[in-house]
């Protein structure tokens, strides 16, 4: 396969350890591309949802593609995010092209770009944590429901459709969070003269350029690989949105590439209410 020479990468969100990470189709974009700087940008392993009973193959070939990219000689900068906070503890940190740091400022062309997860704007997450870890879990279920769903209308030959997504749309709360995320996310840049403000976090893949009366800035959101399975590309000066589905014609899915054993921890956990162990 051909390799896509790229300056730089973003990726975030892709919650490797839980049901509803596109571990397949993620491998798939790494090992389709050459990046000479590649940033995992928070919420990589989803330390919160982990189970040492559910990290299969597909995850676990992830992190070692990531490895390869690092000794290979791209400079890999993992980012702390909400669901991998434990992670802060040992932050900053280097070991060869691999970087450990909780946010990092890029010279991309002269330019400025800050790139951090943004939990920190998440009041929910800095406040009430247990309420955000049990949504999450909640948040895990719907994504494990919803491929159930999409896996027999793709066998009735009909549209896949987003429960969260839908959710999202028709809750004002949740279309006001993400529009205030925005905003702070632009002011602050703006405020420290950086010419780029790269996030995640929010699952909302985007890039807008943002113009204040203080000044302007370009706003970038990498997405995740759970439902929208993107990645933010930077080469020759210019960023772009990749969406994984617009260059690969998915596969038939082993729906959740899991052993008979964790197919029923998962369903008595869900019939039961109760947190897999």
């Amino acid at each position: 396969m051909k390799k896509r020479k790229l300056d730089l990468v973003v990726i975030s969100d892709t919650h490797l350890g839980t049901y509803g990470a596109h571990a397949k189709e993620l491998y798939h974009y790494l090992n389709s591309i050459k990046p000479k700087t590649l940033v995992l940008n928070g919420d990589i392993i989803d330390i919160w949802q982990f189970r040492k009973s559910y990290f299969p193959k597909s995850h676990l070939k992830v992190i070692k593609k990531i490895i390869d990219l690092a000794s290979k000689g791209t400079k890999v900068y993992y980012l702390t995010g909400n669901h991998d906070e434990m992670l802060r503890k040992f932050s900053p940190a280097t070991l060869g092209n691999f970087i450990l740091a909780d946010k990092v400022v890029l010279d991309l062309d002269n330019k400025k770009a800050w790139i951090f997860h943004g939990d920190i704007f998440d009041a929910s997450v800095q406040h009430s944590k247990w309420i955000a870890k049990l949504g999450g879990l909640g948040y895990d279920y719907l994504i494990v429901l919803n491929r159930m769903v999409n896996w027999c209308l793709k066998k009735m030959r009909k549209e896949p459709y987003s429960f969260s997504k839908k959710i999202k749309a028709s809750v004002k709360k949740a279309v006001k969070h993400i529009s205030d995320f925005e905003n702070t996310a632009t002011e602050l840049a703006i405020e420290n003269k950086y010419d780029y403000v790269i996030c995640g976090h929010i699952h909302e893949p985007k890039i807008t350029r943002q113009v204040r009366k203080d000044g302007n800035t370009i706003y970038l959101n990498s997405g995740d690989w759970v439902e929208n399975l993107t990645a933010l590309e930077y080469k020759n000066k210019r960023w772009k949105l990749y969406r994984y589905e617009d260059h690969t014609e998915k596969e038939d899915e082993d729906l959740f590439e899991m052993d008979d054993l964790n197919k029923h921890q998962l369903i008595a956990s869900m019939v039961m209410k109760q947190p897999l162990m």
